[in-house]
């Protein structure tokens, strides 16, 4: 299956802005650990919540997240009410289907009225022209885990396991999740180098042959903000497993922050 597209127009107001994270893995590595993490997230969205237009999540929010018929992970109330919250309050909410939540159907939908994202967005505002992307799957090389994704978001997979039951399949899907980051290393967060670093070459080729000011994605867990050719520029909103990064369009130029409390 092809990867989709979503366009998507928004009409900046003076003084309003829009904010991207994503990657806070909420669930790991433990219930104390994401309850931190999860109140850093409530509280840099409460921050935001002030002049956001739009909150784009580009994805992994979660883990692991799977919906089964009646029952979706327990936990992270917190973060889901401020969602909603946000969307009552009329900021657009985005979420992206990152490769550890490809998984969801029509609950953040239907329950916080997000926006599901699930391969490219490309976002039109203030006259400037954004590709967005979780960031699983771009670039050269992973053919291995490039065939995995493509198994993995066919709609049989899914269906397969469905028939799961959840404790059983929440407790293979950890522990897979647990040994690929132990499989990446320490080393998976640094700078591995410009020729090495696949979603910033990816980006470079886009910036030579397209039309787009900005290229931000997730997945690579390194917060980096790198000026392209023609003033372009490509940011990486990194991992809140390491820091609080985001990134932040005022109407005119887009840069990438740090929160604290």
């Amino acid at each position: 299956m092809p990867p989709s597209e979503q366009h998507i127009d928004i009409d900046l107001s003076p003084g309003k802005k829009i904010y991207f994270a994503g990657d806070f893995h909420l669930g790991y590595p433990n219930h104390e650990s994401s309850r931190l993490r999860e109140l850093e997230i409530v509280s840099w969205l409460e921050l935001v919540k002030d002049d956001a237009a739009a909150v784009f999540l580009m994805g992994d929010q979660f883990d692991f997240w799977f919906e089964y018929k009646y029952v979706v992970p327990k936990g992270c109330i917190r973060f889901l009410a401020k969602l909603s919250e946000l969307k009552q309050a009329g900021i657009q909410v985005f979420m992206f289907r990152g490769n550890h939540d490809m998984w969801t159907k029509s609950y953040w939908a239907d329950e916080l009225g997000a926006s599901v994202i699930s391969d490219f967005c490309i976002l039109s505002t203030n006259k400037k022209k954004f590709l967005l992307h979780h960031g699983d799957g771009l670039g050269k090389g992973e053919k291995g885990y490039k065939i995995l994704r493509r198994l993995f978001r066919a709609p049989w997979s899914s269906w397969l396991f469905a028939r799961l039951h959840p404790n059983l399949g929440f407790f293979i899907a950890t522990k897979w999740s647990s040994g690929s980051r132990k499989a990446q290393g320490i080393k998976y967060r640094e700078f591995l180098g410009e020729e090495k670093e696949i979603l910033l070459m990816y980006a470079k080729e886009k910036a030579a042959e397209s039309p787009y000011d900005f290229f931000v994605f997730g997945h690579r867990h390194l917060a980096m903000e790198y000026k392209l050719e023609n003033n372009k520029t490509y940011i990486n909103t990194g991992t809140w497993l390491h820091g609080c990064p985001y990134a932040e369009f005022d109407g005119q130029s887009l840069s990438l922050k740090e929160f604290s409390r």
